[in-house]
C-alpha cells in the first residue's frame, strides 16, 4: 500500500470517528428530559411615571363555543380562522401598579378555587420581585371568582397590609345571604365564594365598598361598567398624561368579540347592558388611543383598539425590556 493510500485511509477513519462522536452527541442531547415549564408570568411596562406590571395567574379551558351567546358552529369556525379551536385556554390576568408612593392590585386571581391551572398569582408576583406584604391596596372588577378568589390564602387574607375595595352595588349583591339563598343551586358557590374571600378583610376593617364620593388612590379611578355583574368596574389608571384602563371582563373571547361586540357571554349577568358597557368603553378607547388590560386576553392582554365601522381591530403592545 502506497503512502497516498494510507493517507486516505487515515483520513477517512478520522472523518468517520469524528462523525460518529457528533451522531452520538447529538442522539444524547435528543435524550434530554423536555423541561415543560414556562418562564414565570409578569411583563412589565411604564405609564408616565407609574410602573405596571401585568400578572399571570394561569390559564383556564372554556367551552367557550357553548357559552357565547352565537351559534356554536359559528363561533368553532370562527376560532378556526383564528388557529384556535374550544375548549379555548383562556388567560386570567392581573395588573401591579407602582406609583412610586403605593403599590396597588387590580384584581388577584382564582386562588385555589378553580383547580391547577389556576392559582399562580402569588408565586408570579414574588417573582416579579414584590411581595404580597408590600401591596397597599387591592381593587376588585368584580366578585367572580377567578378575580377575587386569590384574596385569601388558608382561609386568612393573603395581603396582610392592604385594604380591599370594591363598587358598593357589587358588594351589597354578592355578600347578601338574602341574594344567595333565592339564586339557583348552582350560584349559590358563587355567592359563598365571594364571602370567603372577602369575610377576613371586613374583620380586620380593611374592607372598603367605594360609590362616587369615596376617595380612591391617588392616579387611580374607577369607571361604572355594570352589565357583566351588578357592580362591574374598570379601573382608569393615569399618569403624566398617560392612560391606562383595565376593563376586567368587558372582553372574554378576542377572536370573537372584537369583529361580534354584540356576541355577549353565559357569565353576563344582564346580557343587554353588558354588550352596552363594552361597545361604549371600546368607543370611547379607541377614540383616545388608550391603553387598555384585559383580564381574559391572551396574557399580558395589554394593547389599543382602532375602531372600524362595525368592528374593532386589536393591536397588542409591543414587546419592551424597559430601557
Amino acid at each position: 500500500m502506497n503512502a497516498f493510500v494510507k493517507h486516505l485511509f487515515a483520513s477517512s477513519a478520522l472523518l468517520l470517528g469524528c462523525f460518529c462522536v457528533v451522531v452520538g452527541a447529538s442522539s444524547a442531547y435528543a435524550a434530554a428530559p423536555m423541561a415543560k415549564t414556562p418562564a414565570p408570568g409578569y411583563f412589565r411596562i411604564m405609564l408616565g411615571a407609574f410602573e405596571v406590571t401585568a400578572l399571570s395567574d394561569g390559564t383556564v379551558d372554556l367551552p367557550v363555543d357553548k357559552l357565547l351567546t352565537a351559534p356554536e358552529t359559528d363561533t368553532n369556525k370562527t376560532l378556526t380562522q383564528a388557529f384556535l379551536k374550544a375548549p379555548l385556554e383562556t388567560s386570567v390576568n392581573a395588573y401591579l401598579i407602582n406609583t412610586g408612593s403605593q403599590l396597588l392590585l387590580v384584581d388577584v386571581g382564582a386562588g385555589t378555587l378553580f383547580g391547577p391551572t389556576l392559582g399562580n398569582l402569588l408565586k408570579n408576583l414574588k417573582a416579579s420581585g414584590y411581595s404580597p406584604e408590600q401591596v397597599d391596596a387591592v381593587y376588585i372588577t368584580h366578585f367572580h371568582g377567578d378575580h377575587l378568589g386569590g384574596l385569601t390564602l388558608s382561609d386568612a387574607r393573603a395581603f396582610p397590609n392592604a385594604s380591599v375595595y370594591a363598587d358598593k352595588a357589587e358588594a351589597d349583591y354578592w355578600l347578601s345571604k338574602a341574594n344567595m339563598d333565592q339564586a339557583p343551586e348552582d350560584k349559590k358557590g358563587y355567592f359563598q365564594g365571594a364571602m370567603n374571600a372577602i369575610a377576613p378583610y371586613i374583620a380586620a376593617k380593611k374592607f372598603v365598598p367605594f360609590n362616587t364620593k369615596t376617595p380612591l388612590s391617588a392616579g387611580i379611578k374607577a369607571l361604572p361598567t355594570y352589565g357583566h355583574t351588578a357592580g362591574h368596574s374598570s379601573y382608569l389608571v393615569e399618569s403624566e398624561g398617560q392612560k391606562l384602563i383595565l376593563i376586567g371582563d368587558l372582553i372574554h373571547v378576542g377572536a370573537v368579540q372584537f369583529d361580534h361586540p354584540e356576541i355577549t357571554i353565559a357569565f353576563d349577568s344582564d346580557q343587554k347592558a353588558a354588550a352596552i358597557a363594552r361597545t361604549t368603553m371600546f368607543d370611547e378607547i379607541a377614540k383616545d388611543g388608550i391603553l387598555i388590560g384585559a383580564a381574559h386576553l391572551q396574557f399580558p392582554g395589554l394593547g389599543h383598539l382602532k375602531k372600524l365601522p362595525t368592528a374593532y381591530q386589536w393591536i397588542p403592545l409591543n414587546y419592551t425590556q424597559m430601557r
